[in-house]
């Protein structure tokens, strides 16, 4: 890996903490120079704008979570099982602080001031993720084991909806349990519908 793409990387990795701590708007390129300790200019020659910067980040996440979604695939072929991973690789980023918030989440609250390239990038993800929950949990009822209640579509769109918003109740009561807690709640309802 040469010097310039470990120094883009370095700075991605800083906005992408910078951004789950505050948003879009809660950071600035002095702020990345400060914390890689590097000049503002070098930042520019990687990424000219922030628009850029922010793009990009969302563009490796998107793939990374493609990756991380297709590495569920092949480790697990039951969608009870999937759905279980993938709520237990959030428990673990949560627990850890590792990765503690969705940064396509966190960016979704923020698309009315997102630049346009953002929030396309954003958008993606969630029709991303969508797809392929919805495909696990159409492959769930078929299989008979997941009890569905709506279309595979609207509970893909429950559940992720319910995993995000776990993600806000972990952060505003400080208290990373309370993920694991709702997420599990919402797969044992999938399991044995009331």
């Amino acid at each position: 890996m040469s010097n310039l793409s470990t120094t883009a990387d370095v700075i991605l990795a800083c906005a992408r903490t910078l951004i789950i701590a505050g948003g879009y708007n809660g950071f600035s390129y002095a702020d990345i120079a400060d914390a890689v300790g590097i000049r503002k200019p070098s930042i520019h020659h990687h990424f000219p704008t922030k628009a850029d910067l922010v793009r990009t980040l969302v563009s490796r996440y998107r793939e990374e979570a493609v990756a991380g979604l297709a590495y569920l695939e092949r480790q697990a072929s039951d969608p009870l099982e999937q759905l279980r991973s993938y709520t237990g690789y959030w428990v673990a980023c949560i627990s850890d602080a590792s990765a503690p918030f969705c940064v396509c989440a966190l960016l979704a609250s923020e698309l009315p001031v997102l630049p346009a390239d953002v929030a396309r990038e954003v958008r993606a993800h969630f029709r991303a993720l969508s797809a392929w929950l919805t495909s696990v949990l159409e492959r769930g009822g078929r299989e008979g084991r997941l009890a569905l209640t709506d279309t595979p579509r609207m509970e893909a769109e429950a559940f992720m909806a319910t995993v995000h918003g776990a993600m806000l109740s972990a952060r505003a009561y400080d208290d990373p349990q309370i993920f694991g807690a709702v997420t599990t709640r919402l797969i044992d309802r999938l399991c044995h519908p009331q």
